[in-house]
């Protein structure tokens, strides 16, 4: 085994293989460590902090679960396996990373999926939010979603499981009719309900911000406040749509082989849509006040916390014109 290790090491070029490696160890390593720094900081909050322990806030914990383990074992395991010349494609570490990536990718679109309806019902249905929205729907939802994404996962990954890569090694995207089929279910379907509900969440805000405008008398506040939700529905869908589109786009214009693009290319594409799970802390989490607000008492105090602070006001606002902010709170996600 020693030998055939040493054999498969000498057949690649040296000098390629070393700057290959040090660039992609840099970025995987620092990728990793964003992912894995900025996701658990969410769940530390979510799960220290009395007042986070909402039903909302779980889809947020679970979607900072999916992408911590992205940045922990996704991420470190690709890496090892595309820069080793003596992984092959049929070997069953490079099967796992496969279903891994596939499992953890498509749970974090699915979530992104579940809060976009979550915040629908909450802008859109205000009155009957509570009601319909309580913790057992939160969880089916959280169940739904790693369950569909452990399905697709496993099928794919068994049908493939006798198909190896052209070159033989275990690459990060490999070109099957399985593949294609799962991006309709893991990419497309949840890309078309995000952008569906948060354009329609776009529409309902500027109809409740004309109705506080008329209401307030105040033009330059309510038009600051609707700038802003607009902004922030932009990073929402934006943030997701180009870290994901390339790569899924990619991959259906190379399964048809109509369009000649180079596998690095595609390889690339999934990189960034890794980047997505480093993202998301920064979108659904990082923009929310209470959650800045226990960022800084976890940084300021380091660790432990003590225990007196897991029941502090994390919602405590001292800025004026709060009626109006607290409720653009809920159509911003701010």
């Amino acid at each position: 085994m020693v030998e055939d290790q040493h054999f498969c090491n000498e057949s690649a070029e040296p000098h390629r293989q070393t700057v290959t490696s040090y660039a992609l160890n840099v970025v995987a390593v620092s990728l990793s460590l964003l992912i894995t720094c900025g996701n658990l900081l969410v769940i530390i909050s979510v799960i220290y902090f009395k007042q986070l322990h909402t039903p909302t806030n779980y889809l947020i914990l679970s979607l900072a679960v999916t992408d911590l383990l992205v940045g922990a074992l996704v991420l470190p395991f690709s890496t090892i396996l595309s820069l080793s010349s003596c992984w092959n494609s049929s070997y069953l570490l490079c099967k796992m990373r496969g279903l891994f990536d596939i499992l953890l990718c498509a749970s974090s679109i699915l979530n992104l999926s579940c809060i976009s309806i979550d915040r629908y019902l909450a802008v859109c249905h205000p009155l009957t939010y509570r009601n319909k929205m309580n913790v057992c729907v939160f969880l089916t939802m959280i169940l739904v979603s790693w369950t569909l994404s452990a399905l697709l996962s496993i099928v794919i990954t068994v049908r493939e499981i006798r198909k190896e890569s052209p070159s033989g090694r275990c690459m990060i995207f490999l070109a099957t009719k399985e593949s294609t089929t799962g991006s309709v279910f893991a990419f497309y379907i949840p890309a078309v309900i995000i952008l569906t509900i948060y354009l329609k969440i776009l529409v309902v805000a500027k109809k409740q911000a004309r109705r506080i405008q008329n209401i307030m008398k105040s033009e330059a506040a309510l038009s600051k406040m609707e700038n802003k939700a607009n902004i922030t529905l932009a990073i929402v869908m934006g943030v997701f749509l180009m870290c994901w589109t390339p790569y899924f786009l990619s991959v259906g214009l190379y399964s048809m082989g109509k369009f000649s693009i180079p596998v690095v290319v595609i390889e690339g594409f999934k990189w960034l849509g890794w980047s997505n799970s480093m993202l998301n802390p920064l979108v659904y989490a990082f923009f929310y006040r209470w959650f800045r607000q226990a960022f800084t008492i976890i940084f300021s105090e380091l660790w432990p916390i003590t225990p007196n602070r897991r029941f502090i006001d994390l919602f405590a606002c001292k800025t004026p014109f709060i009626s109006a902010q607290k409720y653009f709170k809920v159509l911003i996600f701010l």
